[in-house]
């Protein structure tokens, strides 16, 4: 007869005594656990590394953004930042054409947490009372990591002088 903790004859465990799991099931669950833990880890890290303003340069979050880009923005911004023309100048309904993202726009004007909010919300929730925009808001739409994967990728396109005048005006802004 087979003490406790032992296994009889017939090959089942004595009372008392829980079953032992076989190392590679064990195995194979602590690598399922490990491997969702590393992939969690690493869309948190993504998402973590995208939600930082506009600084990014990891390619994956560039090439995220450079897709949603292409897919919401260039129909109105323009394939290469360019706006649409006499963006300045008030269209026949009031509106205002949209702006270009490049170095001859003025969206490196503004701190990246203004850009980001005026891409989640749409322009009404910075603009005066009244204002009207052709600018959809995309929360909803566009998740907070791909928002900020477009907006570094818009920077991205940006010379380093004007990169430098927009992370001076992070900076400025985080103070306040």
């Amino acid at each position: 007869m087979a003490g406790p903790g032992q296994r009889s004859k017939e090959g089942t465990m004595t009372e008392g005594t829980p079953p032992r799991r076989s190392v590679p099931v064990i195995g194979l669950l602590a690598g399922a656990v490990l491997v969702a833990s590393i992939g969690g880890l690493g869309w948190w890290q993504f998402a973590r590394t995208a939600a930082s303003p506009m600084d990014s340069t990891d390619p994956r979050v560039l090439a995220l953004g450079g897709r949603v880009y292409q897919r919401e923005c260039a129909s109105c911004h323009g394939a290469q930042l360019e706006g649409q023309p006499d963006w300045q100048t008030r269209l026949p309904n009031g509106r205002l054409p949209a702006p270009p993202h490049d170095p001859s726009g003025h969206t490196w004007h503004h701190p990246a947490e203004q850009l980001f909010g005026i891409v989640k919300d749409g322009v009404q929730a910075y603009a005066p009372p009244g204002y009207e925009s052709d600018m959809p808001a995309y929360a909803g739409r566009l998740s907070d990591a791909e928002i900020w994967a477009v907006l570094a990728f818009i920077k991205s396109t940006w010379p380093a002088d004007t990169r430098g005048h927009h992370d001076e005006i992070d900076r400025r802004n985080r103070r306040r």
